[in-house]
């Protein structure tokens, strides 16, 4: 009885293997849900929109884009990392999530130990943007006018704790300026009160902005990045504008739980990869000054180190602290 029991079990198990490969390999079989933790108008959602039809195509399924917003990206990504790790919950993770690490004393997610890398899709610089009604068309002379106006110029952020906060406050910090952080629910409101003209001063990503710069709504005067961007090329660094030592870029990214199949990761990466490369994405991509990246999870790994722990010495610096 024992040799016929294990003669059924051997026969199963052969029978149901090629089913289980079949089943591992059909990956994606259903809808993907990709979070962008941030409000539509940002640069995080304006690189879904564009990449999201041919990722779709690439996959063979729909990948639906939610705008899950709210404590600079944080709750998106805690949703993303509390989710089944089985690939059909991703996020487009950015720059404050790695910010976060430092200036929150508590979150409900670890970023490294929750969140698997699967690619550095693309970077973008912030640009300094005021309202046309700010009398200074350089970066020196809002520097001169922020000074003589001590707490009187209000700049406008994503949020507390995302990248236009910290850019805003390393300017405070290095220019010597003592301008007032308004945070908003997200870098498309951000940009509304600042074409409003409710604040006067922006640390914006340049999708959010390029356009009102276009249409003189807003007036550009410096980008955070260590070099010039192709797609504002008339506008010096802030470092080479009067702020030496000054830089604050922007990245986006995708993530998954931890515990993600290998080979699920390496599809996402492989896919996503190849609609960067698209002639029709890049030239969109550049159009609102993204740069496509597109890099292994090995390297989005190391990026992400990388990066919280230079932002942790930046906020330390400057005192920030979120409770």
């Amino acid at each position: 009885m024992n040799r016929l029991c294990r003669g059924i079990f051997y026969i199963l198990v052969v029978m149901t293997a090629p089913a289980s490969m079949a089943q591992a390999q059909k990956y994606p079989a259903k809808t993907i849900r990709l979070i962008l933790p941030f409000p539509p108008g940002g640069a995080v959602d304006a690189l879904a929109r564009i990449m999201g039809p041919q990722l779709s195509e690439a996959l063979g399924q729909q990948v639906v884009m939610e705008n899950r917003a709210g404590a600079a990206g944080n709750i998106g990504a805690e949703i993303v990392a509390k989710s089944p790790p089985d690939g059909y919950t991703v996020l487009m993770g950015a720059i404050p999530l790695s910010i976060s690490v430092t200036v929150y004393s508590k979150l409900g997610y670890d970023l490294l130990r929750d969140l698997a890398p699967v690619s550095l899709l693309a970077s973008t610089p912030n640009i300094v943007v005021v309202h046309p009604s700010v009398p200074a068309k350089s970066l020196k002379e809002l520097i001169a006018l922020a000074r003589a106006r001590p707490g009187q110029l209000d700049f406008a952020s994503s949020g507390s704790g995302g990248s236009p906060h910290l850019a805003g406050a390393l300017f405070n910090n290095l220019a010597g300026t003592t301008m007032n952080h308004i945070p908003y629910k997200g870098g498309g409101p951000a940009v509304i009160a600042l074409v409003a003209g409710e604040c006067s001063v922006g640390f914006a990503t340049a999708p959010s902005v390029i356009h009102h710069l276009q249409s003189g709504r807003l007036r550009g005067l410096a980008v955070t990045s260590a070099q010039r961007a192709p797609l504002v090329p008339d506008l010096p660094t802030v470092s080479e504008a009067g702020v030496p030592g000054y830089e604050a870029g922007a990245w986006q990214g995708l993530l998954v739980p931890t515990g993600t199949r290998r080979e699920i990761i390496s599809r996402l990466q492989a896919e996503s990869s190849k609609v960067l490369k698209l002639p029709e994405v890049k030239e969109r991509m550049d159009a609102t000054g993204l740069t496509p990246i597109g890099s292994t999870p090995e390297d989005f790994g190391a990026f992400l180190r990388s990066e919280i722990e230079k932002w942790g010495k930046v906020v330390r610096s400057v005192g920030m602290r979120i409770e």
